[in-house]
């Protein structure tokens, strides 16, 4: 690798990457969201023992569990990596 090549990859690395996790989708019609108010539930289309989605950039890249991480914030441990149609 040359210097130049060093200095390309080194930017590379420093882009910033949007990390996005899905925790299930819902549908509704405009009346029933002009509807819902302070306290309402929507209902995913996700059950509380599936993985949930994680996205890089809106690629999926893969799956995982959500969890409470310290000062009880939430993360997602990864289970599985999502082979992208970027990698070879």
């Amino acid at each position: 690798m040359t210097l130049g090549e060093s200095g390309a990859l080194d930017a590379i690395y420093k882009v910033p990457v949007e990390i996005s996790v899905v925790l299930g989708k819902s549908s509704l019609r405009v009346n029933q969201l002009l509807k819902l108010g302070r306290g309402a539930v929507v209902e995913l289309d996700q059950r509380t023992n599936q993985p949930v989605e994680i996205f890089a950039n809106e690629i999926l890249v893969a799956r995982g569990e959500v969890v409470i991480t310290e000062g009880d914030r939430i993360g997602v441990t990864l289970t599985e990596l999502v082979k992208s149609i970027y990698t070879r």
